[in-house]
């Protein structure tokens, strides 16, 4: 990601990362238009569409465009944001309640000490399991690595695997409160902490279940067609051999601002403009195997 001041030319030729792929036959199909309108305008072809009606219809479409793609790109960053702020939830209550389990849950054999290790790293397996049924990918090795066979044999058979992993640290924290290496306060801290995690991947769920409506998102497409393909008759009797040039940037424009909002309103997938799963995750796991490692005593 492109941050500092200085990398500002870097960002503006940058193409990975950008809507350039997506909407290039688009405004090529704009631009070309625009050359054939040129051309036909220098043969003396009445072609061109001024006038004070002109004015006024080209206000009007331009007026409730603009109102469309704000709407857009807005309610596309909402969910992009929000769904940033559901990852971050997961993140915070993973590293409060792997705190909470070393330092509350009591040892009392060598074997206790396995036990609350491989419950530590389960916190680890909600992560992945919840970026990979967000993408509905299944089970990788990177999360099987991580599980006991039975564990990831029942994970493959079950349509929400990180509710099966929270179902199981729940129920890891239930067994040490019957041992009395719980007590029942730190138990319900604890699940307090966990239902958030549920609640963050169902706050997940809804953003990538709920598109834009459909009909909203048809009629802005074809407001943007019509507007693009009718402005060079618009514009050709004052910019001649410069429309080609003017409508292709003015589509770029456009088209662009509606292909950003179309990338973010999923953000839990593999572009280049979302959210860097695999980071947090990976960070999440760093967290707990550092944990292990310095309080547990348990190489990784």
């Amino acid at each position: 990601m492109i941050t500092d001041r200085e990398h500002w030319f870097r960002a503006l030729f940058r193409f990975r990362g950008s809507v350039i792929p997506a909407i290039y036959p688009r405004v090529l199909l704009c631009a070309i238009l625009g050359l054939i309108i040129s051309l036909l305008h220098e043969l003396n072809l009445t072609i061109s569409w001024s006038g004070f009606g002109s004015v006024i219809s080209n206000f009007a479409v331009n007026l409730v465009l603009g109102l469309l793609l704000v709407f857009r790109t807005n309610t596309a960053y909402e969910r992009f944001l929000e769904g940033r702020k559901a990852w971050g939830v997961i993140v915070v209550n993973a590293r409060n309640l792997s705190r909470q389990i070393t330092v509350a849950v009591e040892v009392q054999e060598a074997e206790d000490t396995k036990n609350k290790a491989a419950n530590l790293r389960l916190l680890s397996t909600f992560a992945i399991a919840t970026m990979l049924h967000l993408r509905n990918e299944p089970i990788n090795a990177e999360l099987e690595a991580l599980l006991t066979p039975s564990q990831a044999v029942t994970l493959k058979s079950v349509k929400i695997p990180p509710l099966e992993i929270a179902l199981w640290i729940g129920d890891y924290l239930q067994k040490q409160q019957h041992k009395n290496c719980l007590s029942l306060h730190q138990l319900t801290a604890m699940n307090l902490l966990l239902d958030d995690m549920v609640g963050a991947v169902t706050t997940c769920e809804r953003i990538k279940n709920t598109p834009i409506p459909l009909a909203y998102a048809i009629h802005l497409k074809q407001l943007i067609l019509i507007y693009c393909l009718s402005l060079p008759f618009q514009v050709v009797g004052d910019l001649s051999w410069w429309t080609g040039p003017s409508v292709a940037l003015i589509s770029f424009a456009l088209l662009g601002i509606e292909e950003i909002g179309l990338e973010i309103e999923n953000p839990f997938g593999h572009d280049p403009n979302d959210l860097p799963l695999e980071k947090i995750c990976r960070t999440i796991t760093n967290n707990i195997d550092d944990l292990i490692a310095t309080n547990l005593n348990m190489k990784i």
